[in-house]
């Protein structure tokens, strides 16, 4: 889920068609379709792209798995400007319900198999079958040294395992995609350049021909995506990850016509790097400033995000945010870690 509390000023204007309702398609450029799905939770939809590859089409993410979408993409896969054609491939950037969703699904119906990177591959099949109580409790466990009430414990204790719900059966094959190669799609070549942060390997395709980058949740153009600190990797440094792997895009043009995940299609891409590195740049001081004295991370999340921290289904989210951020900080040397049965956070 992107982070939508206190988003960064600049909101580049759009340079494409009216962002199609749900079952609707438009073109962007030739051989290059855009829909739009609806998600149940914030940011409220998620972009899937076309390229017209071998004969039919090269999706890019699915949504989640419901009824509503699977219809939306039969209405979908039913608009003239397919052709009647079907899908030939399909590419999914990375694990998250909203891209994922529906790949065994559409995989099955087209007879192909999804285009991922490998780490985003076995996230996702790790995280579709690890839904028993150990995780569970390890998620509580976790929830538990950053503060959290009890309430909201017993809240994820009782809301269970999450990703089941909205992602399929998963192939059991996939087509790995690995950074900095070329892909063949419809006759041109695109490069995968590979984000971390939001997700640990996240697929983005670069087009020099068309000038187009397809930047999944890596680039956003109105919010930051979430970056947040999870139970499975409790040492790492995903806000860090993220700023260094946006770096990366810097060698492309500044025109390059910039197609997100979520929100529309964009140009200023030097610009709107800028402005994600001031975003969290600001973050990080006002929460070191916030840390003169000792505090947990459920503390420090309402100091980032003074409503949503008070909500049960955003405490997660917040918390997890919060940490990553609190970690950017004592890899800087600006904070440390005062451990016990519940951590807390103190300024050098």
């Amino acid at each position: 889920m992107p982070d939508q509390t206190n988003p960064p000023p600049y909101v580049p204007a759009p340079l494409a068609p009216e962002a199609p309702p749900p079952g609707e398609v438009r073109t962007i450029q030739p051989g290059l379709l855009r829909a739009r799905m609806p998600l149940p939770f914030a940011p409220g939809h998620v972009n899937i792209w076309f390229l017209e590859h071998q004969g039919g089409w090269l999706a890019i993410d699915t949504a989640i798995a419901s009824r509503t979408t699977r219809a939306h993409w039969d209405e979908v896969l039913a608009q003239p400007a397919l052709g009647g054609r079907p899908l030939t491939a399909l590419l999914v950037t990375h694990f998250h319900p909203d891209h994922i969703g529906l790949a065994g699904w559409l995989c099955e119906r087209f007879g192909i198999l999804p285009m991922m990177t490998r780490i985003e591959w076995l996230m996702a099949r790790a995280l579709w079958y690890d839904s028993g109580p150990d995780m569970m409790a390890q998620q509580i466990e976790h929830y538990a040294q950053a503060g959290c009430p009890p309430e909201f414990l017993t809240f994820v204790e009782g809301r269970g395992a999450l990703y089941q719900r909205a992602v399929g059966e998963l192939p059991r094959s996939f087509h790995a995609l690995k950074d900095g190669r070329a892909v063949t799609i419809g006759g041109g070549e695109w490069r995968v350049t590979t984000g971390a942060g939001h997700a640990p390997d996240m697929a983005t395709l670069y087009s020099a021909e068309r000038g187009v980058l397809i930047s999944a949740d890596q680039i956003l153009p109105r919010i930051s995506p979430y970056i947040g600190l999870h139970p499975g990797e409790p040492e790492a440094d995903p806000l860090g990850d993220f700023l260094a792997s946006n770096d990366r895009f810097r060698s492309l043009p500044e025109d390059t016509l910039v197609l997100p995940s979520h929100g529309e299609p964009f140009r200023t891409l030097h610009r709107r790097l800028d402005m994600l590195a001031a975003h969290h740049a600001e973050r990080l001081d006002t929460l070191a400033e916030g840390c003169r004295e000792p505090l947990t991370a459920y503390e420090a999340a309402q100091i980032l995000f003074p409503r949503a921290a008070q909500e049960m289904g955003q405490i997660g989210f917040t918390v997890g945010e919060t940490l990553a951020h609190l970690r950017r900080l004592e890899r800087q040397g600006r904070l440390r870690v005062e451990p016990g049965e519940v951590c807390r956070f103190r300024i050098v």
